[in-house]
């Protein structure tokens, strides 16, 4: 029992992502009842290693009832007890397993910007206190008949791929994560010296200014899956149109063929062959959810298909997304949203980014 792959999951998220030391105040979300097997092998886990765990637990449908009925006032509150978490808590474990994946798929888009707007300071707190130091987070999934079924597959089958997407099938996943990220640093040094980076692929031809913004190579740290190289461009530095032809899922609703246009770093025109009106409401949430606030490049080729997950799908290899809303401080971005709307775009048909005019990705593979 003690080898078994939940055992196996929880030291990856307690001893590898969030590094919990003696005395550590730990927060572990669940999202519902499915999540039961990986949350109590990471309460043991926690307290093996001396930390202080508290449970939250969610009921999945909670959320569709509070946007439905909270006034505009309960729609504004946030609670004093959860802003002190997220100012206090030293380690935050999030595990999602949702019952499903469309309960919010109706609800009052703008009620949910309100509520977005509202809850913000608290991404904000949390994003600081992780670059600054004196907070580590991570957020994971475990199979669910829902998952499942938004990715178009068996629950064993969308639970084999889970595994191996999280490496869960070797003997030592975090040696794995530790072979991926010295891989992908050494893609981060090279891009840390870059100041354009170009994207070129169907209707697309966009550029980002990265001078002096820091390139960080994610391997198993905040999210698990992960895999990607990311950044947060300059603010005012992005010029250009950019398509996306993965299916784009946020909050239980999704937008279809989506295609931006942005000048000076702000999106000024959105359209979507499908959820156009709930693309333009993410946007429209605040003063920074038209700005760009992040830019990555996916390479865990363990995940090769659209799941309907954006944890699992902005990982896959041969993908790059970019985030509409805030970005993030370790990296340098000061564009500040309630919003982070990652979007995925495949690259693997042509695709190409330069680096100060040299190509150094092409069909999906990085050439440095």
């Amino acid at each position: 029992m003690r080898n078994s792959v939940w055992d196996k999951y929880a030291r990856v998220l307690v001893d590898y992502s969030t590094d919990v030391q003696k005395g550590d105040l730990v927060i572990i979300r669940a999202e519902s009842i499915h999540a039961k097997d990986l949350v109590k092998a990471v309460y043991k886990r926690v307290l093996e290693k001396g930390g202080h765990p508290l449970i939250r637990t969610a009921i999945g449908d909670m959320a569709e009832l509070f946007i439905k009925y909270a006034s505009d006032e309960q729609l504004d509150y946030v609670d004093p007890i959860t802003k002190l978490e997220y100012e206090t808590v030293d380690k935050y474990i999030s595990i999602g397993g949702p019952l499903n994946t469309k309960n919010m798929a109706r609800a009052d888009l703008s009620r949910l910007a309100r509520r977005g707007k509202a809850t913000k300071f608290l991404s904000e707190t949390l994003m600081k206190r992780s670059a600054e130091g004196s907070a580590k987070w991570v957020i994971a999934d475990v199979p669910t008949h829902a998952l499942a079924q938004e990715a178009k597959m068996s629950l064993d089958e969308y639970t084999e791929f889970l595994f191996k997407s999280c490496y869960l099938d070797l003997d030592d996943p975090v040696a794995k994560l530790r072979e991926l990220d010295e891989k992908q640093t050494a893609w981060a040094n090279y891009l840390n010296g870059v100041k354009k980076v170009r994207i070129v692929g169907e209707k697309t031809d966009i550029t980002f200014g990265v001078e002096g913004r820091k390139w960080i190579s994610c391997s198993g740290v905040n999210n698990f899956p992960d895999g990607e190289v990311f950044t947060s461009p300059v603010e005012e530095d992005i010029n250009g149109e950019i398509y996306f032809d993965y299916p784009q899922n946020y909050r239980g609703n999704s937008a279809q063929g989506v295609h931006l246009w942005i000048e000076n770093g702000k999106v000024v025109k959105a359209t979507a062959d499908q959820g156009e009106q709930f693309l333009n409401a993410m946007l429209d949430m605040d003063e920074g959810s038209r700005g760009i606030g992040e830019i990555a490049i996916g390479t865990n080729d363990e995940i090769q298909e659209v799941t309907g997950n954006i944890l699992f799908d902005e990982k896959i290899g041969g993908a790059i997304h970019m985030a509409v809303g805030a970005s993030y401080p370790e990296t340098g971005g000061k564009n500040v949203s309630g919003l982070h709307w990652d979007l995925i775009k495949n690259m693997k048909n042509g695709g190409k980014i330069y680096a100060d005019d040299v190509l150094i990705y092409e069909n999906g593979k990085m050439l440095i």
